[in-house]
């Protein structure tokens, strides 16, 4: 197969930061993605209702005034606005901006404290479509997560209630539990009693990474989904080791064995609904990673899908990547599908080996290396 065309794909958990990082990453989303579940761990988290209205407006001011950018990806710059071309560094018109038709999805940021009069107030804003549980210290920002689920039985109430999802970093944050078995004992801990107590409450169970997950998420109720990385889907944990350490393939949840990634390929390509596209792209700076001690993340939405069509072609499975893409995800959120379309050519490119962010840089997935697919 040299090429194939599919319904244009949502990204169901996404990083953007804010400022001069939030400039520089957006329009590589939303140059393949029709939307996207924007998570809320900044600095200050995004808590209320308001912050996350505000914190929609700068993204969507950002598509407005963000200059373009040359095509560092070698692909085609089919949406640039009539008469300016891609490598002029003009900033885009209103109207440009528009013809990208991405839409930024928020959330909350749970913590101990967010009242059941909050969650109301986010549902019925329209505008949030997720809260989002960071167990304390999981991963980035996230020192202002949960605590202690039982302090947020007010929320989770109200959550059920309305209908608002809960999206689940699914891992223990016990300095006495190996990280690599972090996210199978938060199941039996946390996952098992979340579902008892609350029944009918929708559950992303988020970047799985264990085989004990995808059964867990296959075995559960239909209110309970989860979204699955094309980098975990693609590497396991000797990609951190081999021929040294690689700080740029450290990420939260971290990489598994083997085995683990055969059992998430196996969901993602298995048509199951349950299983849909989460990139967790995760921008940080050069700097932040090559350190003493780096931050955990992987920044993959330079090249999300191509990198996705590549771990389904694998699989000999590139007519399930559609659904998994496109489908899935929106119907388990109630929202419509998409209706315009993509297309990916079977051809190679290198990835260049870093992007500018405001006065830092960022290495992105596959510096250097190639993909086999390009977004045309």
């Amino acid at each position: 197969m040299n090429s194939i065309t599919i319904i244009r794909p949502d990204d169901w958990h996404l990083h953007l930061r804010d400022g001069a990082a939030l400039q520089a990453v957006l329009p590589d989303t939303a140059r393949q993605f029709a939307r996207a579940i924007i998570m809320p761990n900044l600095r200050p988290p995004v808590t209320t209702t308001a912050l996350a209205i505000a914190y929609r407006q700068r993204i969507l001011e950002a598509l407005k005034i963000n200059p373009v950018r040359p095509d560092p990806f070698g692909h085609a710059q089919d949406r640039l606005v009539e008469g300016q071309s891609g490598s002029t560094g003009s900033p885009r018109t209103e109207a440009g901006f528009e013809s990208y038709g991405f839409e930024p999805l928020m959330t909350l940021y749970l913590t101990d404290n967010t009242s059941a009069d909050e969650i109301k107030k986010a549902k019925f804003s329209g505008m949030i479509h997720g809260v989002k549980l960071y167990p304390a210290g999981a991963t980035t920002n996230s020192d202002m997560g949960v605590s202690d689920l039982g302090k947020c039985t007010a929320a989770l109430e109200a959550m059920q209630a309305v209908g608002l999802p809960l999206l689940v970093h699914a891992e223990v944050t016990d300095s006495d539990v190996d990280i690599f078995d972090r996210e199978k004992v938060f199941i039996d801990r946390h996952m098992v009693p979340l579902l008892q107590r609350y029944p009918s409450l929708k559950i992303i169970f988020e970047h799985i990474t264990t085989k004990e997950a995808a059964d867990f998420v296959a075995s559960a109720p239909s209110n309970v989904a989860a979204t699955i990385t094309a980098h975990h889907l693609l590497m396991n944990r000797n990609d951190m080791f081999t021929g040294g350490i690689h700080p740029h393939h450290y990420c939260l949840p971290i990489l598994k064995r083997e085995e683990h990634r055969l059992a998430l390929v196996k969901a993602a390509t298995s048509g199951n609904a349950k299983f849909f596209l989460g990139t967790d792209s995760a921008p940080h700076a050069k700097n932040t990673k090559e350190a003493a001690c780096g931050c955990a993340g992987m920044y993959t939405a330079h090249a999300a899908i191509e990198l996705y069509a590549e771990a389904f072609e694998a699989a000999d499975a590139l007519d399930k990547l559609e659904a998994f893409a496109s489908f899935y995800g929106a119907d388990f959120y109630g929202l419509p599908r998409n209706t315009e379309q993509i297309t990916l050519q079977k051809t190679s490119w290198t990835v260049p080996n870093e992007l500018a962010m405001g006065n830092e840089s960022l290495v992105l997935l596959r510096a250097g290396q190639q993909i086999h697919w390009k977004l045309i």
